[in-house]
């Protein structure tokens, strides 16, 4: 039955692409605290993956649950594919689960033009005005202060004005952390330096040529 076809295909994926080495887990901030021969075997890996994996596979996954589409953004990030693009805003903008959020917006900065900053300045005007809400915020602003850095923009400046959305998020309740927005932009760009170590291994970003779509 074509359900089962597509639940035989995802659980496929899942094994090939997310669970080897607890990768779901491992690709964010966890990548930190890895160095050595660990830090470049890991990477190897991740290289190699983002660059066998098919854009309709990356579809599959990012349909799935969280540890699907937070891998599935980092393989994204790692292979170049800014054709996702869009479908990454929107989930961004959803914020249908925890723990991928980080993920979108390390792709989106990842990509590095001018066309990655809507979607982040989109998720920031709808959740900013949310105190409540502890999402991806901090991630958000990291990815566009880090893509302002890039392109020579200003794009970050109307959410950290004085008494500004930022200011007001930060303020509101609950209590948050009070870390710099530099903080942010150094810790997304980390990340996204760890990107560019694995894209190395990427046979399709470091071709310059697209996989096809099996």
């Amino acid at each position: 039955m074509r359900h089962t076809d597509e639940e035989d295909e995802r659980l496929r994926l899942i094994r090939r692409y997310v669970t080897p080495d607890r990768r779901y887990l491992k690709v964010g901030g966890a990548l930190l605290g890895m160095s050595g021969h660990d830090r470049a075997k890991f990477m190897k890996k991740l290289g190699k993956a983002a660059g066998e994996i098919s854009p309709r596979e990356l579809g599959v996954l990012l349909d799935g649950g969280w540890r699907e589409r937070k891998t599935a953004a980092w393989l994204i990030a790692v292979a170049g594919r800014t054709e996702f693009r869009e479908r990454l805003g929107e989930l961004l903008l959803a914020s249908e689960g925890p723990y991928a959020g980080q993920a979108y917006c390390v792709a989106l900065a990842t990509f590095g033009t001018s066309d990655d900053v809507d979607p982040l300045a989109a998720y920031l005007d709808c959740y900013l005005p949310r105190p409540d809400l502890y999402y991806d915020q901090e991630a958000a602003l990291g990815a566009l202060l880090l893509l302002d850095a890039k392109l020579g923009a200003d794009h970050a400046a109307r959410f950290l004005a004085s008494n500004g959305l930022w200011q007001q998020w930060i303020d509101g309740p609950p209590n948050k952390d009070r870390d710099t927005p530099d903080s942010y932009r150094e810790f997304i760009g980390l990340l996204c330096a760890f990107a560019d170590e694995a894209a190395q291994h990427c046979s399709t970003r470091r071709l310059g040529v697209t996989a096809t779509d099996g």
